[in-house]
């Protein structure tokens, strides 16, 4: 037993004496390659470069050569900076993928895809229906690139453009006949002039909103957006504005021809539109004034269903404005070749429905007439007990304005705790309007928003476009661009980090969005529209000189097609026009592949924070091109614009 015992014990020291060698065996190695390694990098030394030669034996591949290796100062800087490009991710062969889209026929040059008049034909003519948007089937979808007309020109810029639009981009006299005598454009050789003429303001534009400004006060800033309804030309949108007032113009695809289209090209901010079936793609309590002059709408039929959708868009306090037929009809009926008894009638149901939507008639002066919606609805609700009808809306957001079919109720105001309250929260004039925080998003109406995130996303977009200008210096160029459309536009910060370049931008809020922020651009004192961008927007090619697309393919992945997206971002744009796409790297890279199938010029840069982000920037510009010369049919023309 004593002899187990010794026998364990010599194992064990004997065990730990060969740890202690191979301790210091491990020791000493370490410390003469450490002192190896100071000796190779000029530690030992003055700093002085030293090389050995080693001749390296012949191999098939490798024939003998001497090799140097040389040792370097200990003072070098390790570069850690990277050493790629965001352009670099693309494929170092993207022909090998590029499918090239072809141009569509001369005759597709003025496509508009959900207001094309064939298949609106399809539709009832009842309240019009048939002129609202219809889009195409997706196997009716054109897989192809809409083209500019023969002889197109880059646009007069701002604000000459308000006044001058080249004939050969858009090739209509049809208005220059039917509205010669009302002044609203004339043709001059190889242009259109506008000299700001219209139907009920035969002095011109300026002066007719100087007599609007006589009975209302348009200068403090308490009025900024404006909606003009059956707007033709936009000439009372492009004098307005010159006063900080930005106005919104709409009118149907109808027998006056290319009426917004001329309105686009002049500069003004306008969309294909009418009042009929649907609600506007706008959100309640957007505008501070509507307008119509002479618009042909029937505002007194169908229980004043459509002077109740103006309610719905208008900000409590904010305005209507009417000029035309009926008002002053004592004086103008003759003119108008109707009896006085239409006309009288006519007056009077408009009265009795801005009665019952508790509006008050500020003023009737000439030829105008001016109504006030409430700045709440505490008085309103009582008198529910004389007028019933319209009845409070029930059941229908407020909001909700996308293929949404208008009805004949009224859309309540938010509560008031006083009659002196302004529903839903008072708003700041404007420029200060731009940046103070929201009523919508001081309420918590704003899923997820709070002013804080406002605040801290108006400086970000800030230091983004900031960004944008040194990567594309056409847009640090003022003027430069005048229509710019912002495809997810969010809380609108990158519109308002643009404010003081003379360019307006149509701020877009998918209807697939995760928040309806579009009421809080208004409040800001910005436009824009609701969009579901797997369909065409309303609106004639060539609208855009620029466009800017935020994580848009991300948000429709899975829900339509990445090319037919871009097909309607080409048809929208105009030729030299430009393009900023923000997208996680992967999706940028499959839009990369398109974009160069559509033959624009692009390049994919990194992210303002930098490479080692993952959402990167494709910048492009579209080529300029045409449809072919009369007689060359056959052959695209392609040319640097005049």
């Amino acid at each position: 037993m004593a002899t187990w015992a010794n026998l364990t014990h010599y194992l064990t020291f004997k065990t730990k004496k060969t740890r202690l060698y191979y301790m210091a065996l491990t020791v000493v190695l370490c410390s003469v390659f450490y002192l190896i390694g100071i000796w190779q990098h000029g530690g030992l030394t003055t700093g002085a470069t030293t090389s050995s030669t080693i001749l390296l034996p012949t191999l098939p591949c490798n024939p003998s050569k001497n090799i140097t290796f040389t040792t370097r100062p200990n003072n070098i800087t390790l570069d850690f900076t990277p050493h790629h490009t965001a352009e670099e991710l693309v494929p170092f062969t993207p022909s090998a993928r590029v499918k090239h889209l072809p141009a569509c026929d001369s005759k597709f040059s003025e496509y508009t895809p959900c207001q094309d008049t064939e298949r609106s034909l399809k539709f009832d003519r009842k309240m019009l229906v048939y002129r609202e948007r219809h889009c195409p089937a997706k196997h009716e979808l054109l897989k192809c690139r809409i083209p500019a007309p023969y002889g197109y020109r880059t646009p007069f810029r701002w604000p000459e453009s308000r006044d001058v639009v080249w004939y050969a981009n858009v090739p209509h006299k049809h208005l220059t006949v039917e509205k010669a005598r009302q002044n609203w454009v004339k043709f001059e050789g190889d242009r259109f002039r506008f000299p700001g003429g219209g139907t009920m303001f035969p002095r011109g534009a300026e002066a007719y909103i100087d007599d609007i400004g006589k009975l209302i006060n348009l200068k403090d800033g308490s009025v900024r957006t404006a909606i003009d309804t059956g707007c033709g030309v936009a000439s009372w949108g492009a004098y307005l504005l010159s006063r900080n007032i930005l106005p919104i113009s709409f009118a149907p695809k109808d027998t006056h021809e290319a009426q917004v289209q001329f309105a686009l090209e002049r500069g003004v901010p306008a969309l294909i539109g009418i009042l009929a079936s649907n609600r506007l793609p706008y959100p309640s309590r957007a505008f501070d004034m509507a307008h119509c002059s002479r618009c042909l709408i029937p505002w007194g039929q169908y229980d004043g269903l459509y002077l109740t959708e103006v309610d719905r868009i208008l900000r409590p306090g904010g305005y209507w404005i009417l000029s035309g037929p009926p008002v002053n009809w004592e004086n103008h009926w003759k003119g108008w070749n109707r009896t006085k008894e239409d006309l009288n009638k006519e007056q009077n149901g408009i009265e009795s429905v801005a009665k019952s939507l508790c509006w008050k008639k500020l003023v009737q002066k000439n030829d105008l007439a001016i109504w006030q919606k409430p700045t709440n609805h505490m008085h309103c609700k009582l008198q529910r007990k004389i007028f019933k009808k319209p009845p409070f809306c029930q059941s229908q957001e407020a909001d909700k304005a996308w293929y949404t079919n208008m009805e004949a109720c009224m859309t309540p105001l938010p509560e008031v705790s006083d009659i002196k309250e302004i529903a839903g929260g008072p708003l700041t004039n404007w420029p200060e309007r731009l940046t103070a925080v929201p009523p919508r998003i001081l309420s918590g109406s704003v899923k997820g928003v709070t002013a804080k995130l406002f605040e801290k996303d108006t400086e970000l977009w800030k230091k983004r476009v900031s960004h944008y200008k040194a990567a594309d210096s056409q847009l640090a160029e003022p003027g430069r661009y005048r229509n710019v459309l912002d495809m997810n536009a969010n809380l609108g910060g990158f519109a308002a980090a643009l404010i003081d370049y003379p360019l307006w931008v149509m701020n877009a809020v998918p209807v697939e969005a995760e928040v309806n922020t579009l009421g809080v651009i208004y409040e800001r004192g910005l436009i824009g529209t609701y969009q579901n961008w797997c369909e065409a927007m309303s609106t004639y090619p060539r609208t855009y000189d620029f466009i800017h697309a935020n994580s848009i393919f991300t948000l429709y992945k899975d829900r339509c097609d990445m090319e037919d997206i871009l097909l309607e971002m080409d048809r929208i744009l105009r030729p030299q026009g430009s393009v900023i796409i923000r997208d996680d790297v992967d999706v940028l890279v499959d839009v990369k592949s398109i974009v160069d199938g559509l033959q624009w010029d692009s390049k994919m840069t990194d992210h303002e924070g930098g490479p080692h982000v993952r959402e990167k920037l494709l910048i492009a510009t579209k080529q300029y091109w045409t449809t072919p010369a009369p007689n060359n049919q056959d052959q695209e023309v392609s040319k640097t614009a005049s």
